[in-house]
């Protein structure tokens, strides 16, 4: 956005464009990167020469030394009339660490966060730390985390864009940047005290399993949560309950909960089914790339089934659904007038199971999405032919027969 800005001003007519000649798009975000990266070095030494301050002065300089850098090239004029020149001051140069190390920016940016942490009301650091190692994600997170502490945000993002993850992944890179277990419990910490969030944004960071626990003892406290990101944090079924079973006695009404690719199977299915059943405002599920297979399917189903009627769309794609599976999830948008939108992508559905839903579906076929990455052999024996009606009718007497114990 700053580097939009400089290039913005170093384009714009003015007196400076009309007496020196104006720059082309290209030379004006050139020069905009070295101006911003002369900046941030000066800023960032006068910083570290203070650090006790607040960091606002720090910050009025990084002003300063913008406006004046943009000056100078302004007055300087297109390459055409002169050869291309090194910017920077003589007195001050912009270290090549300094452009790389976010750690030290976020000793800059930390303190400044602090000082104005009671009129934050929206923080968004997705894929701040994308490419870093572990080391410097970990202190950047700890620094962030401080300074926000106390914060009385409505929504705060720090996601990580799941291509940045898949690409480190294809690299066999481990010291990867997202928000890790000790940055996950860092933050979950901060975050007890940011009570008046409505929306949570953590997608795509490997918090794993304790991270996850950490985390359920914050959002215990969160009573206007209106949108829940927590897919791909790793949590496996002990973070899954823990998160689960804490959102099921706060956050009354989210209307959106994202809790895919956290590998949650059947076992934590009944928790996760139960928190859901409290949650009538949904009008969002997202469950995909988990391991619920037909029994977690159906438990989950069962209780959408019953009610939510603002419920517009649900993802239970990648599951290791089956055929028993998929018809009682398929049942559900009958009755939901505002259903729009059921994906069961990329499961073991067998072809009479497909059949089945898509017979469901024939008033509306629209809602249901694309079924191309379905394996029907992929479930092995189970999804045999004419076992179907059998499996899901054994499913629900094992459901009929957990409820019964719960109530006793």
């Amino acid at each position: 956005m700053l580097l939009v800005r400089v290039t913005d001003n170093l384009t714009t007519k003015s007196i400076f464009t009309q007496k020196y000649g104006s720059l082309s798009k290209e030379e004006a975000e050139e020069n905009a990167k070295r101006i911003e990266d002369v900046a941030f070095a000066t800023a960032n030494e006068h910083y570290e020469k203070e650090p006790d301050g607040d960091g606002s002065s720090a910050v009025q300089l990084y002003a300063k030394e913008c406006s004046k850098l943009i000056s100078e090239v302004l007055k300087r004029g297109p390459k055409i009339r002169y050869e291309k020149e090194v910017l920077a001051s003589d007195k001050v140069s912009a270290p090549r660490d300094t452009v790389f190390d976010i750690s030290k920016g976020a000793r800059v940016a930390g303190p400044i966060l602090a000082s104005i942490k009671d009129q934050l009301k929206e923080v968004d650091l997705s894929d701040f730390i994308a490419g870093r190692p572990e080391a410097e994600a970990f202190e950047v997170m700890n620094i962030f985390s401080t300074a926000l502490e106390g914060s009385i945000l409505k929504s705060l993002n720090l996601r990580i864009m799941p291509w940045v993850r898949r690409v480190l992944g294809l690299w066999g890179t481990h010291q990867i940047s997202e928000v890790g277990c000790e940055g996950g419990i860092a933050l979950s910490k901060a975050l007890k005290t940011c009570t008046h969030l409505k929306k949570l944004d953590l997608r795509d960071n490997m918090f794993g399993k304790d991270a996850g626990v950490a985390l359920s003892k914050a959002l215990s406290k969160y009573a206007g949560l209106r949108e829940v990101y927590l897919s791909y944090l790793n949590l496996e079924d002990e973070g899954d309950m823990s998160i689960a079973s804490a959102l099921k006695e706060s956050a009354p009404s989210p209307e959106v909960l994202d809790m895919a690719g956290n590998d949650i199977t059947a076992e934590a299915a009944p928790i996760v089914a139960a928190c859901i059943a409290e949650k009538q405002h949904l009008t969002k599920l997202n469950l995909a790339e988990n391991e619920l297979r037909d029994e977690g399917t159906i438990q989950i189903s069962k209780v959408l089934e019953e009610s939510h009627l603002q419920l517009k769309e649900v993802d239970m794609s990648n599951n290791s659904l089956g055929r028993s599976g998929a018809r009682v999830l398929a049942k559900v948008p009958v009755q939901k007038p505002e259903f729009k939108y059921l994906n069961i992508n990329g499961n073991f559905i067998s072809d009479e199971g497909i059949d089945e839903v898509n017979e469901l579906f024939e008033k509306f076929p629209d809602r249901l999405g694309s079924v191309d990455e379905n394996d029907p052999e992929g479930g092995g024996d189970e999804e045999e032919s004419g076992e179907g009606e059998d499996d899901e009718h054994e499913l629900e007497r094992k459901l009929e027969n957990l409820e019964a114990n719960k109530d006793e």
